[in-house]
């Protein structure tokens, strides 16, 4: 379903509430966006079906570039053609950056301390608390998935064995495992 063909949705209602919903978003997002932005998009703003928003994260996951960017892309061309992606682009960047710098020019000045070190470490923790949280809550949209939650939770495994305890580059995962999914799918769904 577009966005389009789903008058009655909710959807951003101009492209400056786009621009201060990314801001928002990314302002949020330290360390990592993906379990703000599931967050914020489908569960707060409802602007995407959890289903939609799996769908929206695979296809900007495959995209080169950093996931997050290509998704607010995605999701600000869906509202508002290129002009969306642009000003969606411009949110999740402009005001972020200015704070990355500033942060950069105070790290720079007690990076040696032996408390900031152990503060960084506690945030990555808590990161990965957070996408692995944001993982559990998106296996519902996997119920709507043609491979079925059964054998889609299955490839996830793979993935996860081959990439974490293998070390088998992501860029030679993703092709095999993505490939033979599509393969899949494209059948199951004729």
């Amino acid at each position: 379903m577009t966005a389009e063909s789903a008058p009655d949705r909710p959807r951003p209602a101009s492209l400056t509430d786009l621009f201060f919903s990314f801001t928002w978003l990314a302002l949020q997002g330290f360390g990592g966006v993906l379990a703000v932005a599931q967050r914020e998009i489908v569960e707060k703003k409802r602007w995407l079906t959890p289903e939609e928003f799996v769908e929206e994260w695979a296809v900007a996951q495959i995209m080169p570039g950093p996931n997050v960017i290509n998704l607010c892309m995605i999701i600000g061309s869906r509202y508002f053609g290129i002009r969306g992606a642009v000003v969606a682009l411009a949110g999740m960047l402009t005001i972020p950056l200015i704070l990355v710098l500033l942060l950069a020019v105070v790290y720079a000045q007690y990076a040696g301390h032996p408390q900031v070190a152990a503060a960084l470490r506690g945030m990555g923790a808590v990161t990965a608390g957070l996408i692995i949280a944001t993982g559990l809550r998106l296996i519902s949209a996997l119920d709507q998935h043609p491979l079925g939650k059964p054998l889609a939770l299955g490839v996830a495994a793979l993935c996860f064995i081959a990439v974490g305890v293998f070390r088998i580059p992501l860029f030679y995962v993703l092709p095999v495992l993505g490939g033979v999914c599509w393969i899949w799918v494209a059948r199951r769904l004729r």
